[in-house]
């Protein structure tokens, strides 16, 4: 296994990246950030992700890359896509990042990769039976691990809650966009978690996002018979899951497991 390797984690309106440390778990660069091109069109993500590598210099020629993306991943495929281009529906986009970077990478949802990380590194850690890692932002991302073995693809945040998708009303762009204090939101978190509660019955619920470092003003206000708790890696998750799985001798296909 490599220790180091660089972990890439892309998003509606931002990419970020950094040199990971993989046997730590901790970032080993500064992590940089650069806006998203507008519209997420394809070749101008692939160029901007290529720039962001090769931005790391000697250290990171010939180390390992994971990318994790905002969609379905299937075989490599991109089979959905959210916050940025529909081009990316459907598009082999493993293939796509592995030509632009020159090297095999490891390719993820971004949510996998956050669920992946708090599993190994953080917050789930050591964590047996179900845990379900959620991301709230921009929509509501959500990654399930069973005995440390990763389930791919979940897309709790398109749950339909009272006529519509779970995110549409409990993201904490929900709260943003229709301007709810801490108390309004949370009943409507209370409302999916409860939800997802009763029909997965998991043992730990992971609370990721950028809004988790703000954990204080809404967590207390849930009242659900799982336990509840912040993301330990909160915005670095992504990068550090990414990583982390590019470093593994892990063949497409193969199962993920953090134990």
């Amino acid at each position: 296994m490599t220790e180091l390797a660089v972990g890439i984690d892309i998003g509606g309106t931002g990419i970020k990246g950094a040199l990971v440390d993989t046997r730590r778990g901790v970032l080993a660069s500064d992590r940089v950030k650069v806006p998203t091109p507008d519209g997420g069109d394809p070749d101008a993500v692939l160029a901007a992700v290529a720039q962001m590598v090769a931005g790391f210099g000697d250290a990171a020629a010939q180390v390992p890359v994971g990318v994790c993306f905002p969609a379905i991943v299937r075989n490599g495929r991109t089979m959905s896509a959210a916050n940025v281009s529909d081009r990316w529906i459907g598009l082999e986009a493993e293939r796509l990042f592995e030509q632009v970077l020159a090297r095999d990478i490891h390719f993820v949802n971004d949510a996998d990769a956050a669920g992946v990380a708090e599993a190994r590194f953080g917050a789930a850690r050591d964590v047996d039976g179900l845990v379900i890692v959620t991301t709230l932002g921009t929509g509501i991302g959500s990654a399930f691990l069973h005995d440390g073995v990763l389930i791919p693809n979940t897309e709790l945040g398109h749950l339909e809650i009272a006529g519509e998708d779970a995110e549409r009303g409990a993201a904490f762009s929900a709260k943003e966009r229709e301007g709810l204090d801490w108390e309004s939101w949370a009943q409507r978190l209370q409302r999916f978690y409860r939800h997802v509660e009763f029909l997965f019955s998991p043992e730990l619920f992971v609370v990721g996002g950028g809004v988790s470092k703000s954990h204080g003003e809404f967590l207390p206000l849930l009242a659900l018979s799982t336990p509840i708790v912040p993301a330990a890696l909160r915005n670095n998750a992504g990068i550090l899951g990414a990583a982390w799985l590019a470093s593994q001798p892990l063949h497409r296909g193969d199962k993920i497991s953090v134990m």
